[in-house]
């Protein structure tokens, strides 16, 4: 097999869809799409179309420069544009929480603060789907979304947790909060250690990214920042470590 043919193959497995035309006809054939990368600067008609077709429908439209196209192009043939597609449709938060309440549990949700590596995204909803998390929350925007990556990572849980999508993590919070939820940190220099925090009500766990932690404003909405206890020299864990170390102390809880 010719290496273009075979590259064209892992880009089809790993839902990397490459080139003017293929994008166009997926955008046609109603495809589920996570995102669509454009080259920064290229204005010509083809893009535009491109980028208002996506946007109608609803898909998210980044600008990438040519360097970054090129590192994520397999077929070194990308003409300024690379989509993603979603292994599974978004669901809404109400959704979510409506299926908590049918049954008849305190909700659970994962709220995922701009977790933009894949492989982290897909072991928090690995975690989310052993520990019965009701689902998991991300931004449309600085993440990681539900892509082939994503769904090989999390080992098969992306068919059974929902993930909702919303353009602002703040917002969110603020609306769960007026829903009766409690909104749970996780930060360093947290005021409630994990053991003292009371996970038992109807709780939103939310995890930052990688390198920074939560946003401020992800922060300052949040009823309690809880702090891991950190025993060795190290002073934090990966994302998806603190997201399991949270949502099985709720289990404990809950089963207690």
């Amino acid at each position: 097999m010719d290496e273009q043919r075979k590259n064209s193959l892992t880009a089809e497995a790993d839902g990397i869809i490459e080139g003017r035309n293929a994008v166009i006809e997926a955008l046609r054939a109603g495809e589920a799409i996570d995102k669509i990368y454009l080259q920064k600067g290229e204005t010509d008609k083809t893009l535009g179309h491109i980028a208002s077709k996506a946007r109608a429908a609803g898909v998210v439209v980044v600008e990438a420069d040519r360097r970054k196209l090129d590192a994520m192009s397999r077929t070194h043939a990308h003409q300024g544009v690379i989509a993603l597609a979603a292994v599974r449709e978004y669901v809404s938060v109400e959704s979510i929480l409506q299926a908590a309440a049918d049954r008849g549990e305190k909700p659970l949700i994962v709220v995922c603060d701009e977790i933009s590596d894949p492989h982290n995204l897909g072991a928090i909803i690995r975690t989310a789907e052993c520990a019965g998390a009701h689902g998991v929350v991300i931004p449309k925007r600085r993440s990681a979304g539900l892509t082939a990556v994503v769904a090989k990572t999390s080992a098969g849980a992306v068919a059974h947790v929902p993930v909702a999508r919303v353009p602002n993590i703040p917002a969110l919070l603020k609306d769960l909060k007026k829903q009766g939820m409690w909104v749970f940190g996780t930060a360093a220099d947290g005021n409630t250690t994990l053991y003292d925090a009371d996970l038992k009500g109807p709780a939103a766990i939310v995890i930052g990214s990688e390198g920074d932690g939560m946003t401020r404003l992800a922060a300052e909405n949040c009823d309690f920042l809880v702090s891991i206890p950190m025993r060795g020299r190290l002073n934090s864990l990966n994302a998806s470590a603190a997201a399991a170390i949270l949502l099985y102390e709720a289990v404990r809880q809950r089963l207690g």
